[in-house]
């Protein structure tokens, strides 16, 4: 039995995360669950999973949650904020922590986590890319593992399973292309509603918008460099718009290992949860003669200049990785508003980007910083568009 506590229990990885451990009752238990407030998700959460702590944002939520476990007798322990995120992450029979919550919120719980001596899965690339060397320097430090949850990531980790890192040659990185990979119209024009309608997967909008641009495919190449110690260089991208095969490594033999199934979140979520292990699941079986055809083109850099940046910001490294992510975050919520154009997103991370003073100091201190630095500059920006 694995005792697992879920981050963003009421977001779509989080959600699927319990479809799935609700049909394996006999392999994992739900120990904790953090939602940010959507807490009408979280009673139900609560009646299914009967988890031991669960926390929330807002500390009058707390209080209101804890009022409803008494009145109903549910023996729950109910926490708040950055410290009850802290609690939930290090309770002593946790034996995983799957960080699904978006953005940099996800980066001190799981170092809390780490240095309790959690694995963790994780499904918050932002928190990779904001800090990867720090991260996976402590999690070697306490002999963590940290296990990938996006597909991509969860199809590397399969490929380069009983290999050497030294005979990796290059990662190929697939992606669908979003929604707009063939468009050839004013992209100054597009809406939000246009930019959400994925032609693929459903997630959450921020990484939906951020598929769109395709900085969700550029943070996923860093994320991947840092999770595998692999150059960024030796990170490729190819555009797979039938999301089938899900990334390949190439060894330096010639051989192209690849991982391929339906385009279901499930697979690499319950490979994270029962890793080592493998158990059945009832994810539809693939059917390569009824697909037919597997198309790959590569990616237009001009075209979606997020992707540029973010290899830029990869080659650059030390604190403009953070900066990058940060000043994202906030031109995404700003175009989600319609305080923004789409094409406002890029230009907003570039000219952050271009203004931000490289720290040679790694400290937690100094990302952290940085990220703040880099979400001011972008609000400004943002203002005067």
């Amino acid at each position: 039995m694995k005792r697992i506590t879920v981050l963003g229990s009421s977001g779509s990885i989080g959600r699927q995360t319990l479809n799935i451990v609700s049909k394996m009752k006999d392999n994992i238990f739900i120990e904790g669950l953090a939602i940010g407030s959507n807490v009408k998700i979280l009673k139900s959460q609560i009646r299914k999973f009967k988890p031991a702590a669960v926390s929330v944002n807002n500390s009058s939520d707390a209080q209101n949650l804890r009022k409803w476990c008494v009145s109903n007798n549910i023996k729950t322990g109910v926490y708040s904020g950055n410290t009850g995120l802290e609690k939930l992450v290090t309770m002593p029979k946790a034996d995983m922590i799957l960080i699904a919550v978006v953005g940099t919120i996800g980066l001190k719980p799981t170092i809390a986590a780490i240095r309790a001596k959690k694995d963790i899965a994780v499904a918050n690339k932002e928190t990779l890319v904001m800090a990867g060397s720090y991260i996976m320097k402590l999690a070697a430090e306490n002999g963590v593992l940290v296990l990938p949850v996006d597909s991509e990531h969860s199809a590397i980790f399969q490929c380069c399973a009983g290999e050497k890192k030294s005979q990796i040659k290059r990662i190929i990185l697939t992606a669908s292309g979003g929604p707009f990979y063939k468009y050839d119209k004013d992209f100054s024009k597009i809406t939000a509603e246009q930019a959400l309608d994925h032609p693929t997967w459903k997630m959450g909008k921020k990484i939906t918008i951020d598929s769109a641009t395709l900085m969700n495919k550029g943070l996923e190449a860093i994320e991947a460099s840092v999770l595998f110690g692999i150059p960024i260089d030796k990170v490729e991208i190819a555009i797979h718009p039938q999301s089938v095969v899900h990334s390949m490594v190439e060894y330096i033999d010639g051989s192209v290992i690849a991982q391929l199934s339906n385009p279901d979140m499930k697979l690499p979520i319950q490979y994270a949860l029962t890793y080592p292990e493998r158990l059945p699941s009832n994810i539809k079986p693939l059917n390569l003669v009824e697909i037919n055809k597997l198309e790959f083109y590569k990616p237009d850099f001009n075209k979606f200049p997020c992707l540029k940046l973010a290899y830029y910001t990869a080659k650059k490294g030390r604190t403009m990785p953070a900066v990058m992510n940060a000043a994202n975050e906030a031109a995404v919520a700003a175009f989600l508003n319609k305080e923004i154009k789409f094409t406002d997103i890029a230009k907003i991370v570039e000219k952050t980007v271009k203004a931000h003073k490289i720290s040679e100091n790694t400290s937690l201190d100094n990302f952290i910083e940085a990220d703040l630095w880099s979400r001011q500059y972008a609000e400004k920006l943002i203002n005067e568009v």
